[in-house]
């Protein structure tokens, strides 16, 4: 659909920006994110292995990657679901750690960060919605519910089948029995 085509790469563009700005200048983002990181990942970088990454320059670099990496395969139609939400996943520490409009001292700067924050809860809620879409297809959990109501309906149809055997073959069984014991009898002396 043509509204696809042309939503995802505007709500994809603001991300890749920002991706990029980020690579270009990290220490300034990593400054931003370190109050916010010292206060969450820096009380638990101790049970932490040493292969997860704790500096906010790293964590930026990081981020900023996710972006790009995301944000360029939602812009082209690649995993747009899953690039949403990997998208989501960076968008929100991102808001919390870069526009703490609750921490700010003057009215002025109040404002412009609440704007800017309630910008990105804006593309937050564009990037649940490409989240959930599903492109005109059913959803996973429609296709898997449909898959086992149908799996019931075999289940019950080969319950039904196998009774329907075993009912002819007992009847079968019965009257060959019957059969049987009216020859013994009749080959037997009296």
């Amino acid at each position: 659909m043509i509204l696809r085509r042309l939503a995802r790469p505007l709500l994809a563009a603001t991300f890749i920006y920002g991706g990029i700005n980020a690579l270009r200048a990290p220490e300034g983002h990593a400054k931003v994110a370190e109050p916010v990181l010292d206060k969450t990942v820096g009380k638990q970088a101790d049970m932490l292995p040493d292969a997860v990454p704790t500096d906010a320059l790293t964590l930026v670099k990081i981020d900023a990657g996710v972006k790009i990496a995301a944000g360029t395969a939602l812009a082209l139609g690649k995993f747009p679901r899953l690039a949403s939400l990997a998208l989501l996943g960076s968008l929100v520490p991102t808001t919390v750690a870069g526009h703490p409009f609750w921490a700010s001292e003057t009215p002025a700067e109040r404002d412009q960060e609440l704007i800017h924050f309630l910008k990105n809860a804006g593309l937050a809620g564009g990037l649940l919605i490409a989240a959930a879409d599903t492109h005109g297809k059913p959803s996973l959990g429609w296709r898997a519910r449909r898959a086992a109501r149908r799996a019931g309906v075999f289940v019950d149809g080969a319950g039904d089948s196998v009774q329907d055997t075993v009912r002819g073959a007992r009847t079968k069984t019965t009257y060959l029995a019957g059969r049987a014991s009216k020859a013994v009898e009749s080959a037997l002396p009296n």
